[in-house]
């Protein structure tokens, strides 16, 4: 750390007045606080959180347990990078599944990948042990990784991780009796990463290593720690990678681990673990030093630690890495306490006030200042913790999915959810809750209908308020983590449910996300479940919420016997609550009161269902003799009503917020109707159910305090022509909305667009050898020299004649005899050919005078024949393919310059530009807000600079100019569920899925000529991809039973199944043109995989992926969406891995993605030029095209076949 940083940290460190310490030779400045960090061990409190407190899950108990961890970020180690890891019970973390413990266990360094911070043979049976694990990214665990790797590094750049893993075994025991002495180990792995590197972390506890060698066969051996690389792939055999251990054989050298360090912090050890392009091995940290004799002048008398004055001050290198906004605050810690004084001033984070933080409230919220920060508050009339509030008395619904597997009792093959919809309603003012979930199999259906505790936490949520006492969302609000581990008895099966509540949606409805691992005991097909009503005691500490309660329930199987079992449910809640606020500390003991259960497994329609009435009061079930209908629910209010307690039994009924009437009927109030103004100037007002919505008119924005719309005044400097892009022969000037606009060179050329040159594509081994490249202005030609024939790309000596020349001549050869010299029979027609002798795209008969048009093949394209008086409007098929040379090969070609990814997210679309294959992730932006709208499909028309789109909650199509305008809709009426969209941007038409009514549909691109293509054999159509120039459309259909991809002729003929083995949930769909690669992404076998059409050969591009939905590709590269991690990815296709990740703001589902190209891809088809000579619809096929009428073609006075 420079000088310079080092005067920084010391302003907000505060010397105490009594400078006599500094004549005793104390340096109590910015670096004593380092000093006597570093001089101690580090304690368990002091390691990164760990524990159900900080959101871990449970590594299950046993000897050699293993648990995959699938992981948002990639980890590097070596040179690797790595999706997921491997938690083992034996003090590693793998790269790969381990086999069996014997394979390894005294056999180091072990063939797979390993990071071993102490490893043995270790056992958590005794259920004392425990081993926890999470990823994370908050910013306080980021920080403190942050601090550990630049304390460690402190001559290297400033590392930030921005995500990581927390592994801890805490009190682990030996599998068999110690070999010498007994005791429990604790430690820490945390592996922190960024985009291009992976660090590993360390810590060892004071006291922490109470053994340091484990029985291995009868033999003691030392325990270990390190790294190894594992098997390397060679040519031709496998050998041993790097390995890089931390201990040798000594026991010392493991007692070592918590008393010495690399990090300048006693047991802490950090590594560098992994780069990206290159890396070669393990680099440790390189702060060793310890003043280790200052700590052994520690004095502990009457419960005090005193210090006996050093001789010297000790030179220690500070942290380079500071928080932003520092303050002075005064910290009390009983363990600092220098001559009597035990305050010592630090600096911690600013955390500011009202003034510059009140739009962090909930829009029904006020802000309140502390005198350590500000607090939301909800209004009267709404409750929830001031970041998100709710109406009193509204009903509140819940979304979300369940995804995990379930063994159900002894099956040995478990049922996975992928995404299974999870839906609840809420009636608040009675307490009752209703929950609903999806395409539950009924191998695991009846065995799930005990399982209450995957739905009652919407319950205390919402529960009904006794009084004094207040449920989930008026304390915590919708943000906050729950784990439930329940244990059935008697067989002691165990299911891990986690919860991870994101708040409220654009609709103010509580989003979840639920994942279940484990196992449950078998209930019968055909057998009814009661659960009994129970009683939950939940205890409240600062940001953590607690639980435990035994639930009993009954069995009736369908012979009539009766069997009565129960179940352990214990809870965790973590969340994160307004700490400047002692009022929530009031909150200790709440009982939640459950009864009315009702449990149903409706086997017809795969739905799981349940049902409850939920109470919140006092932990001895105590309510002061009130029988009050409000705190009973028995009170006749409507449900959009709030029940208002009275004297006695009395009590009234008021509409809640946003509605109105006499409590027992309530109507929605039209805010926007009643009151015009409401949304202030320059806005539009959208109504719903009890509240409303402000959106900006076109032309203006919100400004800084999020309601205030204020004038965008654009200029569209592309048509006004004041932009400074080159002319336009080498560059395009695109407006991209307000005053913006992007300068990209033009296919051919390279630059800024602002400055474009050409490219000279004749570079070695562009064309054949026996060719010469000839460079012109964008392109190239390659030409076959004299002596030679072929395109350039191939030229040969040796001249074969064409299909075209062997037919004519064939023609020819068959002449007969005539006294003018040899003429064919007037019957015959001789084949015409060009100087290449391709045939020509008009062929005429010489005797009748009919012309009609051909293929590239020579045949004929049905319906061009005309009459002898006329002649046909033929494409030369030979010009399909540009005549300026080859397409460059896609790994040495980057999208055109200005090329945008679009991608959908609920209720918007935004692009991501592209320099070459790379995502410019910091100018993405979004393009189109459309609130209250899903966005499920996006296709770009490149001639018109267009976006089309299809959205499923007013079912519509619609498109919008990408150079500005507003939204228009093109189809609003015939629709259900639109999902996956192309554009035939050759044939002005477009294409659609719609997956409600199973079928396929063709229309204009203006939503005219609207035509069903195919409608039978469809259960789940979602893509849709055309290829225009070929003339063939592909589509996938997800249907459970029978997951297919399809192909067929634009028109609809020619349909056949491409792909049907090995598929689960193919969702998304692309076609490369360039190399005639049709690819898929299947969110069930979690595959990307490819395949040329024509030629079948399927083969795999990626495994490993989460959960795509929308994809589309350029070149090498396939750039997809992913549900899971709620991003953009892109992929390169060649090295089979991902090279790229973007994740939006706003952190919602990603759908539909597609390429915008500043200029269309060459090429034509026969429905390009007069519409193909077609009345109404003109559908290309790959050796023509087919003219078909409209579903109203009688209304439109359509007579073609």
């Amino acid at each position: 750390m420079s000088s310079s940083s080092h005067s920084l940290l010391t302003p907000f460190i505060q010397k105490e007045s009594n400078m006599g310490w500094q004549n005793q030779g104390w340096l109590f400045s910015a670096s004593l606080v380092v000093f006597w960090a570093s001089v101690r061990s580090i304690r368990r409190e002091e390691f990164f959180p760990f524990g159900p407190s900080a959101g871990d899950q449970l590594l299950e108990s046993g000897d050699d347990q293993t648990f995959r961890l699938t992981l948002s970020k990639p980890v590097l180690f070596y040179d690797g990078s790595f999706d997921s890891l491997y938690i083992n019970t034996n003090g590693f973390v793998a790269t790969k599944e381990p086999l069996n413990e014997s394979t390894y266990l005294g056999k180091l360094p072990p063939e797979f990948g390993a990071m071993a911070p102490l490893h043995g043979d270790l056992d958590t049976s005794d259920g004392v042990g425990k081993v926890y694990f999470r990823q994370d990214n908050s910013p306080d665990v980021l920080r403190q990784a942050a601090e550990h790797i630049n304390r460690g590094f402190p001559e290297e750049d400033e590392v930030n991780p921005i995500n990581t893993v927390v592994i801890t075994w805490v009190d682990i025991a030996s599998h068999k009796p110690q070999t010498r002495g007994d005791g429990r180990n604790t430690f820490q792995l945390v592996i922190a990463s960024l985009e291009t590197a992976s660090y590993a972390i360390v810590l060892y506890a004071r006291n922490g290593i109470q053994f340091t060698s484990t029985l291995v066969e009868d033999n003691g051996v030392v325990m270990h720690a390190g790294f190894s690389q594992g098997l390397v792939k060679g040519f031709f055999y496998s050998s041993q990678g790097n390995y890089y251990r931390t201990t040798t054989d000594d026991e010392a050298s493991v007692r070592a681990l918590a008393e010495e360090t690399n990090s300048g912090l006693r047991g802490v050890w950090v590594y560098g673990i992994g780069t990206s392009p290159q890396f070669r091995n393990v680099v440790p940290g390189v702060v060793t030093d310890l003043p280790a004799e200052t700590v052994d002048t520690q004095q502990h008398t009457d419960g005090q630690v005193k210090y006996s004055p050093a001789a010297e001050q000790i030179e220690i290198n500070p942290l380079r890495y500071q928080p932003q906004n520092p303050e002075v605050v005064v910290v009390e810690d009983p363990e600092i306490n220098v001559d009597g004084h035990p305050k010592l001033e630090l600096f911690s984070y600013n955390l500011g006030s009202c003034a510059n933080n009140r739009n962090k409230c909930s829009q029904f919220a006020d802000c309140r200042d502390y005198a350590s920060g500000f607090c939301c508050h909800c209004r009267p009339g709404y409750y929830g913790n001031g970041l998100q509030c709710v109406a009193e008395g509204k009903p509140q619904r819940m979304n979300g999915k369940l995804r995990g597997k379930v063994f159900v009792e002894n099956s040995p093959s478990p049922v996975e959810f992928n995404g299974n919809d999870l839906h609840s309603y809420v009636v608040v003012n009675d307490g009752r809750s209703y929950v609903a979930i999806s395409d539950i199999p009924t191998s695991v259906g009846p065995s799930l209908m005990p399982l209450l505790a995957l739905s009652n936490v919407i319950g205390w949520v919402f529960a009904l308020e006794q009084p004094g006492f207040r449920n989930g969302f008026s304390i915590i609000g919708g943000e906050f983590t729950r784990q439930a581990e329940v244990t059935f008895q008697p067989g002691n099966e165990k299911l891990i449910i986690r919860q991870e509540f994101e708040g409220t949606d654009e609709l103010d409805h509580l989003v979840v996300s639920t994942t279940m691992d484990g196992r449950v005991p078998a209930v019968p097909p055909g057998s009814t479940v009661q659960i009994d009503p129970y009683t939950d005691v939940y205890q409240y500490d600062s940001n953590l919420i607690t639980s435990s309660s035994t639930r009993y329930y009954t069995v009736t199987n369908p012979d009539g016997s009766v069997e009565t079992r129960s179940y352990q449910c214990r809870e965790t809640i973590t969340f994160q609550s307004c700490q400047h606020d002692e009022s929530l500390r009031d909150v200790t003991t709440q009982m939640l009161k459950v009864d009315q259960i009702f449990v149903l497994y409706d086997v017809n329609n795969n739905l799981l269902r349940y049902a409850m009435s939920n109470k919140i009061g006092d932990v001895n079930g105590e309510n002061g003799g009130l029988e009050n209908p409000c705190f009973t629910g028995r009170h006749g209010c409507d449900t959009n009503a709030v029940c208002r307690p009275d004297q006695g039994s009395q009590f009234t009924c008021q509409c809640a917020s946003g509605f109105s009437g006499d409590g027992r009927r309530c109507y929605d109030i039209d805010e926007c109707t009643e009151n015009q103004q409401i949304c202030g100037p320059n806005a539009i007002c959208n109504n719903q159910p009890g509240t409303f919505r402000c959106e900006c008119e076109d032309g203006y924005q919100f400004g800084s305090d999020g309601r205030t719309c204020i004038v965008d005044r654009p200029v569209d400097h592309c048509e006004d022509g004041t932009h400074t892009c080159d002319i336009p022969d080498r560059a395009q000037c695109s407006y991209t909305g307000g005053s913006s606009y992007i300068c990209s060179c033009l296919p051919g050329f390279v630059g800024d667009g602002r400055i474009c040159q050409d490219i000279d594509e004749c570079q070695p081994g562009r064309c054949h050898q026996n060719a010469v490249c000839v460079n012109t202005q964008g392109s190239f030609l390659c030409q076959c020299l004299p002596g030679y024939s072929g395109n350039g790309v191939y030229c040969s000596s040796e001249r074969t004649k064409t299909r075209c020349e062997a037919h004519r001549d064939n023609v020819l050869s068959t002449m007969e005899a005539h006294p003018r010299g040899a003429r064919p029979p007037i019957s015959q027609y001789i084949p015409e050919c060009d100087e290449n002798g391709n045939y020509l795209p008009m062929q005429c008969h010489g005797s009748t005078g009919y012309c009609w048009c051909v293929d590239r093949n020579g045949l004929e394209i049905s319906g061009t024949r005309s009459a002898p008086s006329s002649r046909p409007m033929c494409i030369d098929h030979n010009t399909v393919t540009p005549t300026v040379g080859p397409w460059p090969r896609p790994d040495v070609i980057a999208p055109p310059p200005g090329t945008n990814l679009l991608f959908a997210q609920s209720g918007r679309i935004e692009h991501i530009p592209l320099e070459g294959y790379d995502m410019k992730k910091h100018d993405a932006k979004a393009v189109l807000h459309l609130p209250e709208k899903v966005i499920i499909g996006v296709a770009y028309d490149c001639v018109e600079k267009m976006v089309y789109w299809t959205e499923i909650t007013s079912p519509s199509i619609s498109k919008a100019s990408m150079l500005g305008g507003e939204p228009t809709a093109v189809i609003r009426t015939d629709l259900e569920s639109p999902e996956g969209i192309t554009i035939d941007h050759l044939g002005r038409t477009m294409f659609w899925t719609d997956s409600m009514r199973d079928r396929i549909e063709v229309a204009s691109l203006d939503g005219s000529q609207r035509r069903v293509l195919i409608d039978t054999d469809l259960v789940n159509p979602r893509a849709v991809i055309a290829d225009p120039v070929s003339g063939n459309l592909y589509w996938s259909d997800w249907n459970r039973d029978a997951p297919k991809i399809e192909t067929s002729h634009m028109d609809g003929s020619n349909r056949r199944v491409l792909v049907k083995d090995s598929l689960t949930l193919p969702n998304g769909l692309t076609y490369d043109s360039q190399s005639s690669l049709l690819c898929w992404a299947d969110a069930g076998t979690h595959k990307m995989e490819c395949m040329n059409p024509s030629r079948g050969d399927r083969s795999t591009v990626l495994e490993g992926i989460r959960y795509p939905f929308g994809m589309t590709s350029f070149g090498k590269t396939i750039y997809y969406t992913d549900w899971q991690r709620d991003a953009v990815v892109s992929v390169d296709r060649y090295a089979e891995k991902e090279t790229d990740e973007f994740q939006p703001q706003k952190r919602t589902r990603p759908y539909g993605i597609a390429a915008a190209y500043p200029q269309c891809l060459s090429g034509q088809n026969y429905c390009s030029v007069n519409n193909g000579g077609c009345t109404h619809l003109c559908l290309a096929t790959p050796n023509g095209r087919s003219c078909k009428c409209p579903d109203n073609a009688v209304a439109v006075g359509c007579k073609c076949k």
